[in-house]
Parts: C-alpha cells; sequence; structure tokens
C-alpha cells in the first residue's frame, strides 16, 4: 500500500507538470500562428484560448500519461526506490499496478468529458470564433433523407435551434408526391415546428384534362422527430465531434434509416476505445526498462521510448483519420490497432506477473 501511494503520487505529479507543458506549448504555439486572424475582442480571445486548451488537452491527454509513466519509472531508478521495492519482496506487476490504475482512472474521466459539448466539440467551436468571431457558425445548404422524404434547409442556426427556407419533398413509388415549403421552423419538443407553410400537391394525372398543382395552406406542423440541430449540423456536414449523447442518439436514429453511420460509430469508437491505448502502452513499455541505473543508458532509453510513443500516437492517430475520411472502416482504424496493443499487454503482465526482480 505504502509503494502504490508514494508511486502513484509521483506519476500524478509528473502527470501534471507535463500535460500543462504540453497544453501551454501547443495553445502558444497556435495563439503567435493565427492572433493576426482572431477578434479584437478580449471576451472572444480568452473563449477561444480556453476552448483551444480544452482540444490540447483531447489531443495531448494520452501521451502525457505514457510520458509521465517514462518520467516516474526513471525517477524510481534514479532514487534506486525500483529497487528498494523490489528488495522487499514487490514484483514487476506490484510496482506497475499504480501506473495501470492511476491511467485507467484518468482515463475513465477524460471519457466522460465527452459528455460536454463545450470539450468534445471544442475544435469546432475554437475554429467558428477564429473564423467567423462567433461559437457557431450557420449550417448553409443542408440537403438529407429521412423516412422516405428529401429535407432542404437554406441556413442552420444550431445555436438558436431554428432553420430557415425549409423544403420537404415527399417521394412515391419514385415520383414526386408533394412539396412543403415554409421560411423558418424551430426546434421544440423533439419536433421541428413549422407555424405557417404551404403545400404544394402534384396531381396523379397529368394529362390537360387534370385539376393540375393544388396548393394547401397549413399550420402548427411537427416534421422530423428526434433530428436536434447539433445532431443534423454533424451527421449530415460528416463533423465527427459528437457528444456520448449525441453520437448514441443519432446511431439510434439513424439505424434502419438507409444512412451511412460509420462517421457516427468512428466517433464513438474514438471516444471509448482509442484511449485504452494508453494502459496498454504503458504495460508494454515498463517490462522493457531495467531495474537499476547500472544496466540502463538514461538518456537512450528516455529517447527511444519517448519516439516509440510519438511513433505508436501517430499511427493511430493517422488510422482515426483516415477511419473519419471513410479510406478504411473505423473497425479497422481503431478498434484493430488497439486490440493488437491489448493482446501484446496482456501477454506481458501474464508472463511477468508472478515474476519478482
Amino acid at each position: 500500500m505504502l509503494a502504490f501511494k508514494y508511486i502513484s503520487l509521483h506519476y500524478l505529479k509528473y502527470f501534471m507538470v507535463i500535460l500543462i507543458a504540453l497544453v501551454m506549448f501547443m495553445v502558444g504555439f497556435d495563439y503567435m500562428e493565427n492572433a493576426e486572424k482572431l477578434s479584437k475582442s478580449a471576451n472572444l480571445l480568452l473563449i477561444y484560448l480556453v476552448y483551444k486548451s480544452f482540444f490540447a488537452v483531447e489531443t495531448l491527454l494520452p501521451l502525457a500519461l505514457v510520458f509521465s509513466m517514462i518520467s516516474t519509472k526513471i525517477f524510481l531508478i534514479r532514487s534506486n526506490a525500483l529497487v528498494s521495492f523490489y528488495s522487499l519482496g514487490y514484483s514487476r506487476v506490484d510496482v506497475l499496478r499504480p501506473f495501470v490504475a492511476v491511467s485507467a482512472v484518468i482515463i475513465t474521466l477524460f471519457i466522460a468529458l465527452h459528455s460536454l459539448p463545450s470539450f468534445s466539440r471544442a475544435d469546432e467551436l475554437s475554429k467558428n470564433i477564429r473564423n467567423n468571431a462567433q461559437y457557431l457558425s450557420p449550417t448553409r445548404d443542408l440537403f438529407f433523407t429521412y423516412k422516405g422524404k428529401y429535407v432542404y434547409f437554406s441556413q442552420m442556426l444550431p445555436l438558436m435551434q431554428k432553420a430557415e427556407g425549409i423544403r420537404v419533398f415527399s417521394v412515391e413509388n419514385g415520383s414526386l408526391k408533394e412539396v412543403l415549403v415554409a421560411k423558418e421552423a424551430f426546434y421544440r419538443n423533439e419536433y421541428w415546428h413549422i407555424k405557417d407553410a404551404d403545400i404544394i400537391i402534384k396531381p396523379d394525372d397529368l394529362s390537360f384534362a387534370s385539376l393540375g398543382i393544388k396548393v394547401n395552406e397549413s399550420q402548427e406542423l411537427n416534421i422530423l422527430k428526434g433530428f436536434k440541430p447539433k445532431m443534423l449540423n454533424q451527421v449530415y456536414e460528416g463533423k465527427v465531434n459528437f457528444t456520448i449523447s449525441d453520437a448514441i442518439e443519432a446511431l439510434i436514429l439513424l439505424d434502419g434509416q438507409n444512412i451511412n453511420t460509420n462517421s457516427i460509430k468512428g466517433a464513438l469508437y474514438k471516444i471509448f476505445i482509442y484511449p485504452l491505448f494508453v494502459p496498454c502502452l504503458i504495460i508494454i513499455i515498463f517490462f522493457f526498462v531495467p531495474i537499476s541505473v547500472r544496466f540502463l543508458n538514461v538518456s537512450l532509453f528516455s529517447f527511444s521510448a519517448i519516439l516509440s510513443t510519438l511513433l505508436i500516437w501517430g499511427i493511430l492517430f493517422m488510422l482515426i483519420e483516415l477511419a473519419n475520411n471513410k479510406t478504411i472502416s473505423s473497425e479497422a482504424g481503431v478498434i484493430a490497432p488497439i486490440t493488437v496493443l491489448f493482446l501484446i499487454a496482456f501477454r506481458q503482465w501474464r508472463k511477468y506477473r508472478l515474476v519478482r526482480s
């Protein structure tokens, strides 16, 4: 218990220092690059830096956890604390447990943060502030299909939960049946509410003897149940920065609608599966480190461990981007590499769990 607490406290200390340093570096570098493009408003500038910090945490926190383990392990070797623990009868797995336990708790909190829109959509919001001097830019010319109907919004304002220039096309047996035309709609009580609309009905008989097109005026219409503005904005513009609840709701809602949901699955895999590479990589790297500085070139080990971590992280990040762009499947881009790392880590853990130093 004493060893667990001692190692955990040092691991947390190194983690906080490294994470803050990485976030400050990323945010500072971004600010220097985009300072001229940012609004002169102090409030917008501060909010931009906050959102960029959230995005930096989302990107760099897994790296910081692995780098902190490397730093803590080197500290234990240099101070001869590692040799002391082994002399007292602790096994390598006993020393490894604090790293795995602490990283697992932090990863759990990290995943939970994706339920907050301000965290999961931080990159999108910061780009809107930089490019448009506002949090959310309107989505224009949104065209999609839902439950056999084709829907067009000329403009959608997610923050106001409002859409303008609505057209809803109803098709039967491959032929246009009617068109609903409205100036605006508001999302209320899980429906898109339209106050005034014109419904243009095409006759079945297109001969000269037919009555022609019929136009009905309608009031108080509710359409597109459950299609939240943010969900529409993200699903049909191909964005992948979902919150956990939005992604699950979108997946349930679009199931059976003949709509490609790979981007939504990829977003969920990235939230829940991708961070698991951290404890796996910690286990793999841990067992390659000797117990004493006499058997270790610290500089060479540090360089090799950091380089290996960056290489693996870069490959995972590349595969996730390829999955987001639908070049490869989400399963191949996220689940497969994490599974490989897990199997290697499990083999290492099983091999050393009963072995003393």
